[in-house]
């Protein structure tokens, strides 16, 4: 087997372990309002923690996208907010 194509069969094995464990750890058990909020602030924080340093290193379209984007992210929903960063970086690289 190829190596590369190894090394995503066992990413997608590892990534859909840890899912399902974490949905068997927890089964029949209720979380609290606190542990809920917790939870629902993981997706943008990986996604912030993705996104930062090519945001901060890449370059000027880079740069202003983010700052577009962070705008957006407090008044629209993340997958908007995503369409509007992906959006913004296509437009500028082609602009500058």
């Amino acid at each position: 087997m190829e190596p590369t194509l190894f090394t995503i069969l066992a990413m997608a094995a590892v990534t859909y372990l840890t899912r399902i464990g974490g949905v068997l750890l927890m089964r029949g058990r209720a979380l609290s309002p606190r542990m809920t909020a917790a939870l629902n602030a993981v997706p943008p924080a990986v996604l912030t923690a993705v996104i930062a340093p090519s945001v901060l290193t890449a370059g000027p379209a880079e740069a202003i996208a983010g700052a577009v984007t962070l705008v957006a992210a407090f008044r629209l929903p993340l997958l908007a907010t995503v369409a509007v960063g992906l959006g913004m970086v296509v437009a500028l690289r082609s602009i500058l």
